[in-house]
C-alpha cells in the first residue's frame, strides 16, 4: 500500500509487451499502466515531480530523460527506477507473468535503500610511466608529453632511434625487477645495466663519436658484446661522469600515477589488471586505445569497500601452519596476500568480484556491494509477493549488474525472454552468489536457484558451491535439479534461453522459511540447512534421513578423524579457530562440535603425529551440535608413588622416543621414565648411594 504522496507509474513501452491493469490491481498493487511514459505520457511523470511526489517508473532506457525532468523540480531523490520489460514483459509466457510483476513491483517499491558501503579513496596525478622496446615508448612519450608528466624506462633497443634532443622528461634503462601497487602508488623497480647513466648524460653525443667500435648509438645505450674496453667514451665524456662500467650501485625505483606498459608480455600478469595500469601489447590501435582510457584515471575517485574482513574468523594460519588459503587462491586482482596468521586485503587493488567471499569457509571475508542480508530480503520479498499472488515453482536468477543484465536484455529482445516463474535478482557480481545465498533462497521458497556467470572470471568456485548444496539436497530428498551455473552472456544469449526453458522444476520446500539472511555465513546456513532437514521430504519416507551426508573435498563442513596415533597433546586444540576442537576439563579426552569444523587443515597440518585427517561431510543430527570425544586416555600414574603424570598415551610416546638415549641405557634408567620428577630423583639417589662405582657430583672436577 502506497501513501498519496507515492505514485507507481508503469510503461507497457508502445505496446511491445502486456500489462494486465486489471490483474494487477486484483493483486494489490495499486498502479497506473501507460504506453509512451517517455513520450506523449511525460507530463504525467513532470505533475507528479512538480506536487512533490516521489515516482517509480517501470523503465530503465530513459532513465536520462527523466532524470532530466526530475532535476528541473529539484527532484532527483524522489524519483526511482526498476526494469519490468526484460525481466518480465517481454516473454512468450507474458499472459501468465502477473504474479511476477507484482513481484518485481513490491520489491521496488517498498524495500528500503541499503546502508552506505564504506568507501576507499584514490587519486592519480599525471605522473605516467612507459615501459617498453625504446622506438615505441619513446614515441608515445613525445605525444603525451603535452597531457601527462611522462618517464620512460627502455627495455630493449630498437634500431636507429635517437632519445629527444631536448631533456624534458627522464628516460632511464634496464630490467625490470618488480612492478607494484595501484592507481596513484604504483611503484617501480629496476636495475640499470647500461654503462651509461641516461639521468646524468646531457646527451652531448660525444660518447658516441669517441667509440671506436661504434658501439654506442644514439639512444645512447653501449653494447657491451662490441665494446672492446677502449674507455675512449669516458675520457671524452670528461667531467659530466655520466659512464661508468664499473658501477655497482644499479638499483633503481620510482613511483608513478599511472602505468603504459608496452612489453611484448604484460609485467603484472593477472585475470584482472589494476585500475591505472595498461598493458596493450605492440598494436598500435591497442595501445592508443589503452592511452584514452589511461587519461579517464586523472583526478580524485571513490570506489566501495567490497569487502569486509573479521580477522578472528580466519582460518588461514596459525603458529606459522597454513591452513586454508581459498581466497589467495581464487582472487583475480591478487588483492588478497598472506599476512602472518591472517590474510590482508588490499581494498585499493579490489575490484569486487566476491569470489573470496563465496570460498571462505568462516564468513571472515563477506561481500558487502550489497551485502547478504540486503539480497536476502530482496529475494525474500519477490518470493513472498510472488507466492502471495498465485505464482508457483519460483526460480531465483542472480545475475552480474552489466554482463548479466546484457544477456537478460539480449534474450528478451531476440529470444523467448524470461519464463514466468523465473524471477531476476541484479548483484553487483554474479561471483559472490556462495553457498549461503543459494540454500538460503531455496530455504525462503524458490524451488530452484540460477546464478548466470556472464562476467565471470571463472564459474568454478560457483560451480563447486552448488555442486556440495545439490548433493545435500537430494541426500534430503529434494527431488530434481535445484542449482545451476549458467555461463552464457550477451552473446550467447541462446545458451541462456536453453538452460532456463528446458529446466523442469525441482521439488521445493513444503513451507517457506520466515528468517532472514544474516550477516554471518556459518549462521545463515546453519538458519538455511537446519529449515531444509525439518522439511525434507526424506524424512517422510523409508530408510529416513541419513545420519551424515558425504561431499567433496573442499566443503565447509565435515569431521576431523583421529588415528591411534594421537597421544592428546592438544596442539591441534590451539590450532583450531572455530572452537570445534577442544580439551576436556575433567579428563584427557579430546572433543569435538562438528558443527563448528570449517575443513581448514589446521588441525593437520599441526598435529605431530599425522594422527589426524578430514573428512569432508554434512552431520544432520543435533549431535552435530554437541561435543563428541573423538579420542579419551587413562591416566598414567608414577610407578613409585602412584601421582599422576598425564595421559598415559603421552607419556608412552615420550618413553619410547627417549628409550634409545644414552642416558637411559640400562633398564633402571629406563624404568625411571615411568616415574614423577620427584621419585626419579629419589631413585637416582638411592642408586648412587648403593654403587661403589657410581659417579658423585662432589668427584667430579672442571
Amino acid at each position: 500500500m502506497h501513501d498519496n504522496q507515492e505514485r507507481i507509474r508503469l510503461c507497457d513501452c508502445n505496446r511491445s509487451f502486456s500489462l494486465d491493469a486489471g490483474q494487477l490491481a486484483a493483486a494489490g498493487v495499486v498502479a497506473s499502466c501507460h504506453h509512451a511514459l517517455c513520450a506523449q505520457d511525460l507530463p504525467v511523470v513532470d505533475a507528479d515531480l512538480a506536487a512533490g511526489r516521489t515516482v517509480f517508473v517501470s523503465c530503465t532506457q530513459e532513465t536520462a530523460l527523466f532524470g532530466e525532468l526530475a532535476d528541473t523540480h529539484e527532484a532527483g531523490q524522489r524519483i526511482h527506477f526498476f526494469n519490468l520489460r526484460e525481466n518480465a514483459g517481454r516473454s512468450a509466457e507474458s499472459a501468465q507473468a502477473a504474479p511476477k510483476l507484482a513481484a518485481l513491483i513490491a520489491a521496488a517499491t517498498t524495500l528500503p535503500a541499503p546502508e552506505p558501503v564504506p568507501a576507499v579513496q584514490m587519486q592519480a596525478g599525471r605522473s605516467l610511466l612507459i615501459i617498453g622496446e625504446a622506438g615505441a615508448a619513446l614515441g608515445w612519450a613525445e605525444r603525451l608529453a603535452g597531457s601527462f608528466d611522462p618517464a620512460v624506462l627502455i627495455t630493449q633497443r630498437a634500431g636507429e632511434v635517437e632519445l629527444p634532443a631536448a631533456n624534458e622528461y627522464p628516460v632511464w634503462s634496464g630490467k625490470v625487477l618488480s612492478l607494484s601497487g595501484h592507481l596513484g602508488e604504483f611503484e617501480l623497480q629496476w636495475q640499470q645495466r647500461n654503462p651509461i647513466d641516461l639521468e646524468l648524460c646531457v646527451r652531448c653525443n660525444a660518447c658516441v663519436k669517441a667509440c671506436p667500435e661504434g658501439a654506442i648509438g644514439f639512444d645512447l645505450q653501449v653494447d657491451v658484446d662490441a665494446c672492446r674496453g677502449h674507455r675512449a667514451c669516458v675520457a671524452a665524456c670528461g667531467e659530466i661522469g655520466a659512464i661508468d662500467f664499473a658501477r655497482t650501485d644499479t638499483a633503481r625505483s620510482e613511483r608513478f600515477d599511472l602505468v603504459l606498459d608496452l612489453s611484448v608480455e604484460p609485467l603484472l600478469k593477472r585475470i584482472e589488471l589494476p585500475d591505472g595500469y595498461a598493458a596493450p601489447g605492440r598494436d598500435p590501435f591497442e595501445q592508443a586505445l589503452a592511452v584514452q582510457s589511461l587519461g579517464e584515471f586523472i583526478g580524485e575517485f571513490e570506489k566501495p569497500r567490497y569487502v569486509a574482513f573479521d580477522a578472528g574468523l580466519c582460518a588461514h594460519s596459525r603458529a606459522r601452519k597454513t591452513g586454508c588459503t581459498n581466497c589467495i587462491e581464487v582472487c583475480a586482482t591478487e588483492a588478497i596476500r598472506s599476512n602472518g596468521d591472517v590474510i590482508a586485503v588490499d581494498p585499493w587493488l579490489c575490484k569486487g568480484c566476491g569470489t573470496c567471499s563465496t570460498v571462505c569457509p568462516s564468513g571472515a571475508l563477506g561481500f558487502q556491494f550489497p551485502r547478504v542480508p540486503d539480497v536476502g530480503l530482496r529475494v525474500k520479498t519477490l518470493l513472498s509477493e510472488y507466492a502471495r499472488t498465485g505464482g508457483r515453482d519460483a526460480c531465483i536468477v542472480f545475475h552480474a549488474a552489466e554482463d548479466g543484465a546484457a544477456a537478460i536484455a539480449r534474450l528478451a529482445r531476440r529470444g523467448r525472454g524470461l519464463p514466468a516463474r523465473v524471477i531476476p535478482v541484479e548483484v553487483w557480481s554474479a561471483d559472490a552468489v556462495g553457498l549461503d545465498l543459494m540454500l538460503g533462497s531455496l530455504a525462503l521458497g524458490a524451488c530452484q536457484v540460477a546464478v548466470l556467470a556472464a562476467g565471470s572470471h571463472d564459474a568454478a568456485p560457483l560451480k563447486a558451491q552448488a555442486g556440495y548444496g545439490q548433493t545435500i539436497l537430494s541426500a534430503l530428498g529434494y527431488a530434481g535439479e535445484h542449482l545451476r551455473i549458467i555461463e552464457a552472456d550477451a552473446e550467447d544469449w541462446q545458451a541462456l534461453e536453453r538452460a532456463l526453458w528446458s529446466w523442469t522444476p525441482a521439488t521445493g520446500v513444503a513451507v517457506p522459511a520466515r528468517f532472514r539472511l544474516l550477516p554471518k555465513k556459518r549462521e545463515t546456513l546453519d538458519f538455511a540447512l537446519r529449515h531444509l532437514v525439518q522439511h525434507a521430504p526424506a524424512a517422510q519416507a523409508a530408510p529416513g534421513l541419513p545420519a551424515a551426508i558425504a561431499l567433496k573435498a573442499g566443503a565447509p563442513f565435515g569431521q576431523v578423524v583421529v588415528s591411534d596415533a594421537c597421544t592428546l597433546c592438544m596442539a591441534c586444540t590451539g590450532a583450531c579457530p572455530a572452537g570445534a576442537l577442544r580439551a576436556a576439563t575433567d579428563s584427557y579426552r579430546l572433543d569435538f562440535i562438528e558443527r563448528n569444523c570449517l575443513q581448514c587443515g589446521l588441525c593437520v597440518a599441526s598435529c605431530p603425529e599425522s594422527a589426524l585427517a578430514l573428512e569432508p561431510r554434512l552431520a544432520l543430527g543435533e549431535e552435530a551440535r554437541r561435543a563428541r570425544a573423538l579420542r579419551e586416555a587413562d591416566m598414567f600414574h608414577c610407578t613409585a608413588c602412584g601421582k599422576a603424570m598425564g595421559a598415559a598415551p603421552l607419556i608412552e610416546s615420550m618413553i619410547a622416543r627417549l628409550s634409545g638415549h644414552s642416558m637411559f641405557a640400562t633398564e633402571a634408567e629406563r624404568a625411571r621414565l615411568r616415574m614423577c620428577a620427584d621419585c626419579r630423583v629419589i631413585d637416582m639417589m638411592k642408586s648412587e648411594s648403593t654403587s661403589s662405582s657410581a659417579v658423585k657430583a662432589w668427584d667430579l672436577s672442571e
